[in-house]
């Protein structure tokens, strides 16, 4: 199976803190640096569960560009793109319970063109994973829609994880939903916060609904999560459990986010 991810590719800064901030002081904190991005977590959990794995997006050609690219190609996956401009770098706070809050510069990722976008990239694909970063602004936004058509006629699914309700807010979520249902994608991801802002599930793709540690609902199949001896780092797990249904359904789904949140960073080690 190849699944092809569309969006961004960062480098991500993770701050796990141990102990709440002290405003205008020091704070003992283990801090990692690692590629990042949801398109790139997607392509890289399902490289690591045994998929091959293409990343598709514009990244910047600075040295946050080259350490996240040479990550993200060192866990298998396939890394394509124009690279000019600066790199997105996301900067993530871990609390003490493993809770993150991101600060987020996504530089060159929302600069990629329809006429940048090469054909040749979604050759084979058999899912197309959008991320939702890629659908709220332009450029971006006509490459994604472009890249969506490629891959139906390679014959691929698609799917959409909403990414973030704070974006959707920003981006508008009537019009954000009206470019999602555009894209006639075969599954949707979302937690609880990016569904109610949307104004609820979609009619037709299945939709899958993340609720944490609370488990999840396979399009109304409700299951429980994972058990884990200790939560190190929430990052990425809805990427993981995105890739883990992409590449094997529910199970592997519940296992790989189960296996992240065990792991300080969004990416498989």
């Amino acid at each position: 199976m190849l699944v092809c991810s569309i969006g961004d590719l960062t480098l991500d800064v993770v701050v796990r803190l141990a102990a709440p901030i002290a405003a205008g002081g020091d704070t003992d904190a283990e801090i990692t640096l690692s590629p990042g991005g949801q398109a790139a977590n997607v392509a890289a959990w399902a490289a690591a569960l045994g998929a091959g794995a293409r990343f598709v997006g514009k990244r910047g050609d600075d040295d946050a560009a080259r350490l996240a690219a040479a990550g993200l190609a060192r866990r298998g996956v396939e890394v394509l793109g124009p690279a000019g401009g600066r790199n997105g770098v996301i900067c993530s706070l871990v609390s003490q319970g493993g809770q993150r809050s991101m600060a987020a510069d996504r530089g060159a990722a929302v600069e990629l063109t329809a006429a940048e976008l090469d054909p040749s990239w979604l050759t084979g694909c058999d899912l197309l994973a959008v991320s939702g970063y890629a659908l709220m602004r332009e450029p971006v936004r006509s490459a994604t829609a472009r890249a969506v058509a490629l891959a139906r006629v390679e014959g691929a699914s698609v799917s959409v994880d909403l990414s973030s309700w704070s974006a959707i807010r920003d981006a508008g979520a009537a019009e954000f939903r009206r470019i999602v249902e555009a894209l006639e994608p075969d599954v949707v991801f979302a937690n609880e916060a990016e569904e109610q802002i949307l104004g609820g599930a979609l009619a037709d793709p299945a939709w899958i609904l993340k609720r944490g540690a609370a488990g999840c609902s396979f399009d109304g199949d409700e299951r429980p999560a994972l058990r884990v001896d200790r939560v190190v780092d929430t990052t990425g797990a809805g990427d993981a459990f995105a890739a883990g249904w992409i590449v094997g359904g529910p199970d592997l789904a519940l296992e790989a986010a189960a296996r992240c949140v065990a792991t300080v960073g969004s990416m498989p080690p």
